[in-house]
């Protein structure tokens, strides 16, 4: 590798995480140091693993180790009045640095990066999420020098522009990690009346609510609840839009398999009317699976009937089984009497006793039924 000069950009492989230090691969038989706490979350968690790359600054050589940085902070900058040295580098290389936000003035804010005073307009405060001026004050945060003027004194800074390419280098790295097809773990975020937001390690992704379950879904929260754990399957990811869709009901088993066994022709279910249509209503008879009684196959009903006055969602409904096809995921149902109905007929059937004197004409229709 050739001389590096302080302030030079380099992309190197890691090689090692300690304690305190990330060693990087300088392909001459020897590694830069970079501090750990670079690369901490707020929770301690250190976001990177042996064999990433990753972009450093150097900073210059110390005790015979060569010293990176993402970022310079706070104690890494000039301490003496007027020396500005390093944050006239740092613009050079668009090397991050730290500053404490002191106060919010017109425009923005004042922000001291070590003995120098720098300005943030509110519209390069903060990323996505905005918060209100007050929170930011009294916080050290990364920012990003845009210009450097007048030796030092005129100053402009943006830490929105360090926090979208750490964004862009998490969904980088995260895209490297999720595909479609792989089954995750997360946590639900948040719960919409479309579905729900759910966590996965960093990414928001959508569980649509058609994904819920395999039956109709109509109160999200009667089935999922902030911060519950869930194992989803990715359905699609669109990383481009930074958009990926997961699915609960990829998981469960699908009960149109067995369909066939469960729903044999002629034999009688009490099921649920799911929604009515002008042609007939659908009925649920499990989870997943909906059958179609057509307005021909209702008793006493015709064309010109208003299905929607007479029938209403959720009603229960006793059917018989008239076709099933697995393939089209369709079955085709059509009135049945109930159960009790016929435990009635039954006994009703045998109390007749039939002595060859006497002809009861209304026992014999039910004997032919």
């Amino acid at each position: 590798m050739n001389k590096i000069i302080p302030g030079q950009e380099i992309e190197a492989q890691i090689v090692a995480i300690t304690k305190d230090c990330v060693f990087i691969d300088l392909n001459a038989k020897s590694e830069g140091i970079i501090d750990k706490a670079e690369f901490l979350d707020k929770d301690g968690n250190c976001s990177l693993q042996e064999g990433d790359k990753i972009k450093a600054f150097f900073l210059g050589e110390r005790n015979g180790e060569m010293r990176f940085t993402t970022k310079l902070a706070s104690d890494k900058l000039g301490q003496d009045k007027g020396d500005t040295s390093m944050l006239e580098q740092a613009w050079k290389s668009g090397i991050p640095v730290e500053g404490k936000v002191e106060k919010e003035i017109k425009g923005g804010f004042e922000v001291k990066l070590g003995n120098a005073r720098a300005f943030c307009p509110y519209s390069q405060m903060g990323f996505r999420q905005k918060e209100e001026p007050a929170a930011y004050i009294g916080r050290v945060l990364s920012f990003k020098i845009q210009e450097y003027k007048e030796n030092g004194k005129n100053i402009l800074v943006s830490n929105r522009v360090v926090l979208e390419e750490e964004h862009r280098q998490q969904l980088a790295n995260i895209s490297k990690t999720i595909f479609v097809g792989q089954v995750v773990k997360g946590k639900i975020e948040s719960l919409q009346s479309f579905g729900a937001f759910v966590d996965l390690g960093g990414f928001k992704a959508l569980l649509p609510i058609s994904q819920v379950g395999r039956g109709r879904v109509a109160d999200i929260s009667e089935v999922l609840t902030v911060g519950q754990e869930v194992e989803v399957e990715v359905i699609s990811a669109d990383w481009a839009k930074e958009r990926v869709s997961v699915s609960l009901k990829a998981l469960m088993s699908d009960p149109w398999d067995t369909v066939q066994d469960k729903y044999p022709v002629d034999s009688k279910h009490k099921g649920t009317i799911a929604r009515v249509a002008d042609f007939g209503l659908f009925v649920t008879l499990e989870p997943g699976v909906d059958g179609l009684l057509h307005i021909s196959e209702l008793q006493g009903e015709n064309r010109n009937t208003n299905l929607r006055v007479k029938y209403k969602a959720g009603d229960s409904m006793d059917v018989a089984i008239k076709a099933v096809d697995p393939e089209e995921r369709r079955i085709s149902l059509r009135s049945a009497t109930s159960s009790q109905q016929d435990k009635d007929t039954e006994k009703y059937l045998g109390s007749q006793k039939d002595d060859g004197d006497t002809y009861n004409p209304f026992a014999a229709l039910l004997k032919k039924k």
